[in-house]
């Protein structure tokens, strides 16, 4: 995928402030920071769409050596563009969590969330062309293509609820959402898991659409068999996104344990 080049006015002003002690007569040098920089909003722009990321997935992603990616990656830190997360479930060598980046706060106002503004924009043509339903009806259809990667996963898992959960959490992860599911109230009528996600792609997007919200908690509820409940989500300002896992049958809705089986049945139609 090629990223393009983000805001050049932007880069401009960069590039005067850095280049300020250079000569005008030294065009080769100006070209040569100029072109700098436009690498590096294209690796910001990298880690914007495809974070958290490994430096060595940015390098074949954009093209770049690992010392040219390991140079950018250094100065957009310094500048306070990008932060590292060491994520569980991913490994590099000698089995450490590996280092993986994202953008931050800075970052989004550096970049000044052109991606987001035109997904948004998108998102209310489609509305305004397709009617009231539409979002709902694409957001479903990208949780949709979700839940058929992860039904194999999840499904290799048996049928514990809780065995469940915990695939779907390292299913997440190893796709960057840096989730972990863990019991509450064990041993108690209201045991459950709680599945939490410490990064969303969408997340800016999901703060003006709550669609994808939702259509992620009904996949989430298909593929786990339970009913599930939404406790905090990212682009409602909480730190993670929360969901509630029924464990116990005494903590789940009677239509839902009636014959022993979910209230929400998987559609096959149109997969």
């Amino acid at each position: 995928m090629n990223i393009p080049d983000v805001h050049p006015g932007a880069a401009s002003a960069a590039s005067a402030g850095r280049l300020s002690g250079v000569a005008v007569a030294d065009a080769p040098a100006h070209r040569a920071a100029s072109e700098d920089v436009r690498t590096r909003q294209r690796v910001l722009a990298a880690v914007l769409a495809h974070g958290p990321i490994t430096a060595s997935k940015l390098a074949a992603e954009l093209g770049l050596t690992p010392a040219a990616i390991r140079r950018h990656l250094d100065a957009l830190q310094d500048d306070g563009h990008i932060d590292v997360r060491s994520l569980k479930g991913t490994t590099a060598k000698r089995g450490r969590p590996a280092r993986q980046y994202v953008v931050t706060d800075s970052g989004h106002s550096y970049l000044g969330n052109s991606y987001n503004d035109l997904a948004s924009a998108a998102l209310k043509f489609v509305r305004e062309m397709g009617g009231p339903n539409a979002v709902a009806e694409f957001a479903g259809q990208r949780s949709d293509e979700m839940e058929r990667k992860y039904l194999p996963l999840v499904e290799s898992a048996g049928s514990d609820i809780a065995s469940r959960s915990r695939a779907l959490a390292a299913a997440l992860s190893a796709d960057g959402y840096a989730a972990s599911a863990s019991p509450v109230a064990s041993g108690t009528p209201m045991e459950a898991m709680q599945l939490c996600q410490g990064h969303c792609p969408v997340q800016q997007i999901a703060a003006e659409f709550p669609e994808f919200c939702e259509a992620e908690r009904q996949t989430f509820a298909r593929l786990l068999g339970v009913d599930v409940r939404r406790l905090s989500t990212l682009a409602g300002g909480a730190h993670v996104c929360t969901t509630h896992i029924p464990t116990s049958i005494a903590n789940r809705p009677l239509g839902e344990v009636e014959n022993n089986r979910p209230v929400h049945q998987h559609n096959n139609e149109g997969v």
